[in-house]
């Protein structure tokens, strides 16, 4: 995956766990996610307050090891509390 592209996974109450990514496309994030591994990528157009701060926690991990810049945390802290006031980080 390029630098641009974030993936975890995410468990769901419903079973099995879920494949996300986040890809960083200008100033935005576009979040896609699968359930297994040879199934296709589908965009999520609102995705869950879950993914949001598992992605702000990838973004400071790799500011700590210098492959995004510090402004990027700024940005995406901001972009979760448009879409969730009162988030807690």
């Amino acid at each position: 995956m390029p630098k641009a592209e974030i993936s975890w996974k995410r468990a769901t109450p419903e079973g099995p766990a879920l494949q996300c990514y986040a890809r960083h496309v200008g100033r935005q994030w576009v979040f896609y996610q699968r359930q297994k591994r040879f199934d296709r990528w589908q965009q999520v157009k609102e995705p869950p307050q879950e993914d949001w701060l598992a992605l702000l926690d990838s973004v400071r991990r790799r500011i700590n090891r210098r492959l995004l810049r510090p402004e990027e945390e700024t940005r995406l802290r901001q972009a979760i509390l448009e879409r969730f006031p009162g988030a807690q980080f």
